[in-house]
């Protein structure tokens, strides 16, 4: 069973998507929140495997309670956070940002807060639980026109961005760098390791040991580093 929390300043929002998500067998909504700060709060209470976050909410808002959800990634113990209430590293939830704004800044600051998602309000139902299946399952999952304007922005990344990124990839093995850059360009671990010539297990701990040399919090933050230096 796949635990969701829902987070979103009407209750009205809540309720839709509660209703979405819960005809479905295989996900259960464990809390709800009304702000960002309710959302940390909530996510250290019930330790949801995927976070539904409005962008947008009074007081702390989606994109920073976002970012302070997945802070615990990658970390040994819990991490507490300036709201209330600690992310335990073990159950870092996947976090997939909901709007009905398809602003760029948002996606991008969104992305790098650690969010593996990013969908519009208007998403059809049947795509919003599989959405949640497929982040839950460990893949990252941005709705189509994001997606586009999301490699249109890679495409216009200046030489800076670039030699910024490469620099910080300069940390990892050669064989290291191939995975990220397989990550990169969408494939799975399965993917990786036929192409690799390698294991699932070793894909998994190569990706491990990249994110952690990187100080990033998943899959997504890796690709856009790989995107940024011009590597996929």
């Amino acid at each position: 069973m796949i635990r969701v929390l829902i987070a979103d300043d009407e209750r009205l929002v809540r309720c839709g998507l509660r209703r979405i998500l819960e005809s479905d067998g295989g996900i259960s909504v464990v809390a709800e929140a009304g702000d960002g700060a309710e959302a940390v709060a909530a996510a250290a209470r019930c330790r949801p495997d995927v976070v539904l976050m409005d962008v947008r909410m009074p007081g702390t808002d989606g994109l920073t309670a976002a970012g302070r959800i997945t802070a615990a990634a990658g970390q040994t113990a819990p991490v507490a956070t300036a709201s209330a209430g600690t992310v335990p590293a073990s159950s870092t939830p996947k976090v997939v940002m909901l709007t009905t704004f398809n602003l760029d800044e948002y996606v991008h600051e969104a992305l790098r807060a650690g969010a593996v998602g990013f969908l519009l309000k208007d998403t059809p139902p049947r795509d919003l639980i599989a959405a949640v299946h497929v982040v839950a399952a460990g893949h990252a999952m941005l709705a189509p026109t994001v997606t586009r304007r999301l490699i249109e922005h890679f495409a216009r990344s200046g030489v800076s961005r670039a030699a910024d990124a490469r620099k910080r990839l300069a940390v990892l093995t050669v064989r290291e760098l191939d995975v990220v850059r397989s990550v990169a360009r969408g494939m799975s671990n399965t993917e990786i390791g036929r192409e690799l010539t390698m294991s699932e297990a070793t894909v998994k701990a190569h990706v491990s040991r990249a994110l952690a040399k990187l100080g990033l919090a998943n899959r997504v933050q890796a690709a856009i580093l790989a995107h940024d230096a011009d590597l996929a």
